[in-house]
């Protein structure tokens, strides 16, 4: 009885780490950190685009000549594809955030892949580009939803660092949580959209972005697209 109950709490400790942490492999390996020892992040951004957000992290970026992983939501997609279509033709990566940005882990096989598909075919019909990664919602995964990914070729990526800008903590308390928080290969965490809310506030972590670059540049730290390989 006891050996029972054991196996069971290790099998339910397994599954609630699969689910719940973006980097576990139990429901399949994702991308949690760069394949560098350099002083290299990735920059990435989720549940964009967004028409306040969005132009000002690019024209920070551009004017540095940084370029970034931006994770988008396929109903923002078809809401601002002149957005996405900048991304795209600035050398920038565009990854699939799922199209209505729910939490994935208790989705049913059926309802994951139509999320992800709506999610890519709105990306790919504003850009021209077919994302071939994948990040969900708050990283939450089921055992199948990083096999659904892989089969519309798209890899799955969690993060290293998050610093919950979405709770718009102010411009300071982002740049300083992520240039605090960076290590060499990191995978950095912020948000150019709000995935409940497609007119949500993103400004202050917009604006936070060229504090971020710059100073991560004085630390002699480069920026690296995710590699879908």
């Amino acid at each position: 009885m006891m050996l029972g109950l054991g196996v069971g709490a290790v099998l339910l400790g397994g599954a609630a780490h699969g689910a719940f942490y973006r980097n576990s492999p139990i429901f399949g390996v994702p991308i949690s950190r760069l394949a560098t020892k350099d002083r290299a992040v990735a920059l990435t951004f989720d549940d964009g685009p967004n028409p306040d957000a969005t132009p000002l992290v690019l024209d920070a970026l551009a004017l540095r000549g940084v370029k970034a992983t931006f994770f988008m939501l396929g109903r923002h997609a078809e809401r601002w594809p002149d957005l996405v279509k900048r991304v795209a033709d600035e050398g920038h990566s565009i990854g699939n955030h799922g199209y209505f940005h729910r939490k994935l882990h208790f989705k049913s096989p059926s309802y994951v892949r139509r999320d992800l598909e709506l999610g890519t075919s709105a990306i790919e019909r504003a850009s021209r580009v077919r994302p071939s990664l994948f990040r969900a919602p708050h990283g939450f995964r089921s055992p199948w939803v990083t096999a659904i990914a892989r089969s519309l070729g798209q890899r799955t990526v969690g993060w290293s660092l998050g610093v919950w800008d979405s709770d718009r903590p102010g411009v300071e308390a982002i740049a300083m949580r992520t240039v605090e928080g960076a290590r060499p290969g990191s995978i950095l965490l912020l948000h150019d959209g709000d995935g409940y809310d497609p007119s949500g506030d993103r400004v202050p972590t917009a604006r936070a972005v060229p504090v971020i670059v710059d100073r991560l540049l004085a630390q002699d730290y480069r920026f690296d697209l995710l590699d879908a390989a």
